[in-house]
């Protein structure tokens, strides 16, 4: 009798003792995962941050090239008429680019995320409450029809190959990812473009959905210019 009570204390202590094993090995290897996974995640950052000083040192040896460039442009055509009317040439077309920066009168426009609060109809869409990628499109096309000659969306200059669009929670711009709020700055003639405050119009529509915009002229703004890369991939120039 004595043996069975000293046989069922050692089985009872050899189950107790498996199971510390098992769960000892289960912490290891989950902190072994844990580790490598943060040390997966320490080189992708330093990655990242060694393409980001690459790229900024690259621009700013682009910006320093472009700036050279257009000196010696300037010192050539100084003395040359024919010359000089060329250069102009050029420096219109890179504004219809969007190449270059530029500034001069127009407007501000910001356009923000519905505050959802207990007030708001619990029966709305809270899609309806945020703006969307469209939304930016629209305003965009309004201010283009009101004359708007160079526009941008929190710094990224819109030029004929930009796009606007959703991912995510996010929207992108350039390729660019943007959030709430978004401040549009256009240039023009700044009557004009108040036509987007007029009745009925799209900014309205906004506020009534209870998204929060606001319009102010401005006598002098600057839009940087398009840092991005123009590929065309099915336009050619014609022989």
């Amino acid at each position: 009798m004595r043996k069975w009570k000293q046989a069922i204390i050692l089985g009872v202590m050899c189950f107790i003792l498996t199971i510390g094993i098992c769960v000892q090995l289960k912490t290891v290897n989950n902190n072994g995962s844990t580790v490598s996974s943060n040390q997966e995640l320490n080189e992708l950052k330093d990655q990242v941050l060694k393409m980001k000083e690459k790229y900024d040192n690259t621009y700013v040896l682009l910006e320093t090239a472009q700036k050279e460039l257009e000196t010696t442009r300037n010192n050539v055509t100084n003395n040359d008429d024919e010359l000089k009317a060329l250069e102009e040439e050029i420096k219109k077309y890179n504004m219809l680019l969007g190449a270059t920066e530029v500034e001069g009168q127009g407007a501000t426009i910001t356009i923000a995320d519905a505050n959802i609060i207990s007030s708001v109809n619990s029966a709305i869409d809270q899609s309806d409450l945020l703006v969307h990628d469209k939304d930016l499109l629209a305003v965009v096309n309004e201010l283009k029809n009101a004359g708007a000659e160079a526009i941008e969306i929190n710094g990224q200059r819109i030029v004929n190959t930009s796009a606007i669009t959703c991912e995510g929670n996010v929207i992108s711009v350039n390729g660019q990812k943007i959030s709430s709020t978004f401040t549009i700055n256009a240039i023009g003639l700044s009557t004009r473009l108040a036509t987007l405050k007029r009745p009925g119009g799209y900014l309205e529509r906004l506020e009534e959905s209870y998204i929060k915009t606001t319009f102010t002229r401005a006598d002098k703004i600057t839009i940087s210019k398009y840092t991005g890369i123009t590929n065309f991939k099915y336009a050619k120039t014609k022989e």
